[in-house]
């Protein structure tokens, strides 16, 4: 960054050097001719005014006005454009056709301005037409536009490289001052109270300490989230070995491998659904592509999960109520079936003997499910978790009834994938509202 912004100090500085120079040498320039125009016009009318040309006995070979005009080339034509007298040649050829003398001839007065390539000169002629019908004419040459520039180039390049020298050290010096202080807030992005040194930066600063602080929940998460499989993971592992040694012991009678053997399944089920809960997460994790979403039908969808669920509520003697209008919601079918799933196995896994379980989907410009039970709750300081990976209200009765601590956090993955707003509304012994608006 700081080497950018010196070398566009220096492209800078080059630029406003090259166009001063060119901007006040075209100005002066034309100053200059003006000038030379101006004293071309005044000696011409001076020779004009002391009527030296206009004597009836003047005698071109006796005329010499060199000492009085040496600057300036002096030349006398006569009214068929011969040319009667040069203070600087002779054996000149016919004037008429110059556009001075031709000037001087219809308006009285004229000038121009002739370019020599080879001396990069511009002689600049002046013609006055006298009293007795021939014309005076006199000229001067200047060195020209390009060759000023050039003339002057070294000075140019010796101011330019002094310039460049001191924009150099200046720009050093600014951008030390304008990065000095980002770079302390980069060091020190993880003080919240750390002030912004430019007000431009201020949106900035809160984006990176936003996604700083993301970054940081995020890595935490993980962290949890690996202890928290671990700890998942090992439980059942550790039954399925315990049960595995006694049995392998050989003292144990067969009443008692039958039970082991019962338990080591009921672990292994257990093991095998939270790697396929965890898996699941992992799949919803990866956003590198959408998934494919469809126009379906959201009553007939969730009709079809309350008919799968039947047998599974009818084990904990929980009744399941389904009303439901037909709907039209755009959304992937599998992950809104495994929510669907998801909602109604908790209700009827955290619920009481005998409990009862209401699914409802409303028709509405953005249709609600909404999934309520009467079971044992959840407290006011825990609602805000219940979402977390492998958090449970109630430990026992999870472990008990096949919980792996995930459904909840696939569904909310699953409802954030569709754009979709999630509340919950609960209380301890009175049972859980779970409502979803797509």
């Amino acid at each position: 960054m700081k080497k950018k912004i010196n070398l566009q100090l220096v492209r800078i500085a080059i630029l406003a050097v090259v166009a001063t120079v060119i901007g006040i040498t075209t100005v002066y320039y034309g100053m200059f001719q003006r000038q030379v125009r101006n004293d071309l016009k005044i000696s011409a009318n001076l020779l004009k005014d002391i009527h030296y040309f206009e004597s009836e006995d003047i005698q071109t070979d006796d005329i010499d006005i060199t000492t009085d005009m040496k600057e300036f080339r002096v030349t006398w034509i006569g009214a068929d454009g011969t040319v009667l007298y040069d203070n600087d040649a002779s054996g000149l050829s016919n004037h008429k056709d110059r556009p001075e003398i031709q000037e001087a001839f219809s308006e009285g007065e004229g000038e121009s301005v002739r370019r020599s390539d080879t001396m990069q000169k511009n002689t600049f002629y002046y013609a006055v037409l006298l009293e007795n019908g021939t014309v005076l004419r006199v000229s001067t040459n200047a060195e020209s536009f390009w060759a000023v520039l050039v003339s002057s180039a070294p000075l140019i390049l010796s101011i330019l490289l002094v310039i460049l020298v001191v924009c150099i050290v200046i720009s050093h010096m600014l951008t030390g001052q304008l990065i000095k202080p980002i770079e302390h807030m980069a060091e020190h992005m993880e003080e919240p109270i750390l002030e912004t040194p430019y007000k431009e930066l201020v949106p900035f600063a809160n984006t990176i300490r936003k996604q700083h602080a993301d970054v940081l929940s995020a890595a935490k998460a993980r962290q949890d989230f690996t202890a928290n499989v671990s700890h998942e993971l090992k439980t059942p592992l550790t039954a399925i070995s315990g049960y595995a040694e006694l049995m392998e012991s050989g003292m144990t009678d067969a009443n008692q491998n039958a039970h082991f053997a019962i338990e080591i399944r009921k672990n292994a089920d257990r093991l095998l659904s939270v790697i396929n809960d965890i898996i699941r997460l992992s799949e919803l994790d990866r956003s590198g592509s959408e998934p494919a979403f469809e126009l379906l039908d959201l009553n007939e969808l969730v009709r079809e999960c309350i008919d799968a669920l039947q047998v599974s509520a009818g084990k904990g003697n929980i009744a399941l109520h389904y009303e439901g209008q037909s709907c039209q919601v755009r959304g992937n079918m599998d992950m809104l079936r495994e929510l669907v799933e998801n909602l109604t196995q908790n209700a009827i896994r955290y619920n009481n003997d005998g409990g009862s379980v209401w699914i409802q989907v409303i028709a509405s410009e953005e249709p609600v499910l909404i999934v309520k039970d009467n079971g044992i709750g959840i407290p006011a300081v825990e609602q805000s978790r219940v979402f977390e990976r492998f958090y449970r209200v109630d430990k026992s009765r999870s472990k008990a009834t096949g919980g792996t601590g995930l459904g909840l956090a696939i569904v909310k993955h699953i409802v954030e994938i569709h754009n979709a707003k999630l509340t919950l509304d609960s209380a301890p012994n009175v049972g859980t509202t779970i409502r979803i608006q797509f």
